[in-house]
C-alpha cells in the first residue's frame, strides 16, 4: 500500500478534539491499512513516537432519500484513534484560542485615547 493512502484525514468532531488534551488524536484510514501501517505513518508524516493504534470499522448508514422514499446507504470508512506520549502533540488538531472584543471594549479603548 502507498504511504500517501494510509491517513486519508484527521477527524475533528467534538470529541475528538476533547481527546486531543489526553494525548489521543483521531484520523479517517484506508480500509485495508493495519495498524503497523498506521503507527509507522503517523510517526513518518508529524515526527512522533507512537504508544498504540486503536481501529473501528464504520458500517454504511441507510436512508430514506427522494421523492420515492428510496433507500440509499451511506459511505463505510475505518477511524484509527492514535496515542502519543504526553510531551508530544500533532500540530495539525492545536486550535488558537483568540479574544473577541466587544464593541463597548472598542469604545472605552477610544475615548481613553
Amino acid at each position: 500500500m502507498k504511504n500517501w493512502q494510509i491517513l486519508k484525514k484527521p477527524k475533528i468532531t467534538e470529541k475528538s478534539m476533547a481527546q486531543v488534551a489526553l494525548g489521543r488524536y483521531t484520523f479517517e484510514v484506508s480500509k485495508e491499512a493495519t495498524k503497523e501501517d498506521i503507527k509507522h505513518e503517523v510517526e513518518r508524516q508529524f515526527s512522533v513516537s507512537v504508544l498504540d493504534v486503536r481501529t473501528m470499522n464504520y458500517k454504511p448508514k441507510s436512508r430514506m432519500s427522494g421523492r420515492s422514499r428510496k433507500k440509499v446507504w451511506g459511505p463505510s470508512f475505518k477511524k484509527a484513534i492514535v496515542f502519543l506520549p504526553k510531551d508530544q502533540k500533532i500540530d495539525l488538531f492545536e486550535t488558537v484560542k483568540e479574544k473577541k472584543e466587544t464593541k463597548k471594549g472598542k469604545k472605552k479603548e477610544e475615548e481613553k485615547k
